[in-house]
């Protein structure tokens, strides 16, 4: 790795940046009580589910369950990287990001986007194809049957038929 941003840098970065402030230049918020509300920007929906909260510095859709900080929120909506994240969060409070090592992390190969994307289509389609009920078909319903031994018959349809 060419090199990584240090732990302490994050934190400090995380509490210096305001994620109401982050969120609503992407996403427009409502306040409501102490907590920003709005519709989640991760899955459709007709009202609003995603809550941001200034005092704990998180978010959280109720929805779909996604949740996070300033960083994770950028890497989900902007499909960032980490250090990409990182490094808009620094330049927005006009920091400049330390890295480990002295040298900054590599560039992806300029063709790794379009992969991505082909990734994230096939993984959407399976999801959608995997929620899908599987329907049985009659012949194995057959086959189980079958192997099955008959139950027997209760003693009052015994008698009735005359069989002892």
């Amino acid at each position: 790795m060419a090199g990584m941003v240090p732990r302490n840098f994050i934190d400090d970065l995380l509490n210096r940046v305001d994620i109401v402030e982050v969120i609503d230049a992407r996403v427009p918020l409502k306040k409501k009580g102490r907590e920003y509300w709005a519709c989640c920007p991760f899955h459709g929906e007709k009202s609003a589910s995603f809550s941001v909260s200034p005092g704990k510095q998180f978010y959280h859709c109720f929805g779909c369950q996604k949740s996070g900080n300033a960083v994770g929120f950028l890497m989900d909506y902007d499909h960032m990287e980490f250090v990409e994240a990182i490094e808009s969060l620094a330049q927005s409070l006009g920091l400049e990001v330390p890295y480990e090592k002295g040298s900054a992390p590599a560039k992806p190969a300029a063709g790794l986007d379009a992969m991505y994307q082909t990734m994230d289509r096939v993984r959407n389609t399976s999801r959608r194809s995997s929620s899908k009920p599987r329907r049985r078909s009659s012949i194995s319903k057959t086959v189980v049957s079958a192997a099955r031994p008959p139950k027997p018959l209760p003693s009052a349809m015994r008698r009735r038929a005359g069989i002892t």
